[in-house]
């Protein structure tokens, strides 16, 4: 650790850099156009086409089921991808890209491990059914003994 005049460097170091860094991200937050506007605005734009679907469902009740599943799909589609343009939405897919990477790192049983494990489980859920099974009978019979 370097030390001059009782001063230690390196913490005074980072901690300009760490000041500095917050002035940059201060102004950048102010250079950046207003994101909640916009957010804003694909929310409501969803919403409003909800309910515009809600109400076309019912002003064309009389249409073929399949025909109005099918606006449905198609709306719920576009609504969806509105709702990805905000940052919530920008988060999910974020997290959902991490996620299918995730999983794509998980090692799978084999098919016979799988079916070792299920036996197993079985075997166990009835040793714990005949367990719960015996504990009750003992205190029926406890109960009948204090009843007579």
């Amino acid at each position: 650790m370097l030390k001059l005049a009782g001063i230690n460097l390196p913490a005074l170091f980072l901690r300009k850099k760490l000041r500095s860094n917050m002035e940059l991200n201060t102004e950048n937050k102010k250079a950046l156009p207003n994101k909640s506007s916009s957010n804003t605005l694909f929310w409501i734009l969803a919403s409003v086409l909800l309910a515009l679907g809600i109400v076309l469902n019912l002003v064309f009740s009389n249409l073929a089921f399949a025909i109005r599943i099918a606006g449905w799909l198609i709306l719920s589609c576009v609504i969806v991808l509105l709702i990805f343009q905000t940052e919530q939405g920008k988060k999910v897919w974020s997290f959902t890209k991490g996620a299918r990477i995730e999983l794509r790192k998980v090692v799978w049983p084999t098919r016979q491990e799988a079916t070792q494990i299920t036996l197993l489980i079985a075997a166990l859920v009835v040793v714990v059914a005949l367990i719960l099974w015996g504990v009750d009978s003992i205190l029926m019979w406890a109960l009948s003994l204090l009843n007579r």
